[in-house]
């Protein structure tokens, strides 16, 4: 085991070549064949590529100076403003090892960036940033311990977002495209064809809809006093929202598996709630009447599309009230089908919320390891060879 004595604080100038990109951020298309790194978090996609190796892709400016980074190898292309570092001597600095040396510090860069309205991270702020550098043999062990908690993090986001896909083929399937049901009979609707025996409703004939209230801005806070608060889409991911506000003087609440929907623009984005919480005047919850969560839930993902119309209204941004989401015309298939697609369906919603939960888990491991590994308060033991 190495002493702390071979442990250097080195600038990156001495381990690290890089270069930024040199597209314009709108080059970015639906489909493209290649990765497109801008300073957003989502990696992009484009129909070129620029660039051909490994690399850690940094974004050199946000609005908020909350800079994102991620590691890729192969084809791709970047942004003007992000940079593209890759190790000057792979016998001296581990890649792996660089991309989270960096990483630990992107807090620092927070508080280092310049600029008022957009931080920057300039080419000199990146030079003089100092890491710490074990003897190379540690960097690769430190690396694969780190390494095997993302490959597992983003093995949880593979597969949650194949039984999401699952899930909405279903759905398409069998309540859009009615495809088991194309052998029987029809019937018109307002809504167009729809097999015999279904019919058309509202809403809220199969669902509760409560929308939010915001509590008195004084009792907002960031240390978790009170209960998790939402005040609107602000905090919503892929499916579940980040807590960040909580608040003392609760006035609506939204329970476990509740759907959380955007009231305000952009109306209709959707989330779901892992825990209880508050909801502000932005969103509103929506739950089932006949516990067809899952069933509501892949209804409201397939109405999106429905919602872009309110999104110009109003005399500051869009919105849509409690009265037109519960008139909101809907199919209102026959309930064996319901109750078919709720059993298949709530056993892929069950794993997405089971492998989320072992993925904040498994994040929150590797952020407490990150800065003592990093640091050498932590010693990774090495193997003998």
């Amino acid at each position: 085991m190495p002493k702390d004595k071979d442990l250097q604080t080195v600038k990156l100038s001495e381990l690290i070549t890089f270069v930024t990109g040199k597209k314009n951020s709108n080059a970015a298309i639906v489909n493209g064949e290649y990765p497109f790194f801008t300073c957003s978090p989502t990696t992009l996609a484009i129909d070129t590529f620029s660039f051909d190796q490994r690399a850690i892709l940094l974004a050199g400016n946000n609005a908020s100076g909350i800079f994102s980074i991620k590691k890729y190898q192969g084809k791709f292309d970047a942004y003007q403003r992000t940079y593209i570092i890759d190790v000057i001597d792979s016998n001296k600095t581990n890649f792996n090892y660089m991309f989270y040396a960096i990483q630990l510090q992107l807090k620092h860069l927070q508080q280092i960036s310049v600029g008022s309205a957009t931080r920057f991270i300039t080419k000199p702020i990146i030079d003089n940033l100092s890491i710490f550098l074990p003897p190379l043999l540690e960097q690769e062990s430190i690396a694969l311990t780190l390494s095997c908690l993302d490959d597992k993090i983003e093995l949880n986001a593979q597969m949650n977002k194949t039984l999401e896909e699952m899930a909405q083929a279903i759905f398409k399937s069998w309540f859009v495209d009615f495809d088991p049901f194309k052998d029987g009979e029809f019937e018109d609707s307002e809504l167009g064809k729809i097999p015999k025996g279904w019919k058309v409703g509202k809403l809220s004939d199969i669902a509760d809809i409560v929308m939010g209230q915001s509590p008195e801005g004084t009792s907002y806070n960031e240390e978790g006093n009170g209960e998790i608060f939402y005040q609107g889409r602000g905090e919503f991911n892929w499916r579940f929202p980040t807590q960040r506000l909580f608040t003392t003087e609760p006035k609506r609440m939204a329970e476990i598996g509740d759907i959380l929907m955007s009231v305000r623009a952009p109306v209709g984005d959707i989330n779901v709630s892992m825990d209880r919480c508050c909801i502000g005047r932005g969103l509103s919850k929506i739950r089932s009447k006949n516990n067809h969560q899952s069933f509501v839930l892949y209804l409201m993902k397939n109405l999106k599309q429905q919602f872009t119309i309110y999104n110009g209204e109003g005399t500051v941004f869009g919105s849509i009230n409690k009265d037109t989401l519960n008139d909101l015309k809907i199919v209102l298939p026959i309930i064996s089908s319901v109750n078919k697609f709720e059993h298949i369906v709530s056993a892929y919603d069950e794993k997405i919320l089971r492998n989320t939960i072992e993925t904040e888990q498994l994040k929150n491991l590797r952020d407490y390891l990150l800065p003592k590994l990093m640091s050498g308060e932590i010693r990774v033991p090495l193997e003998k060879k």
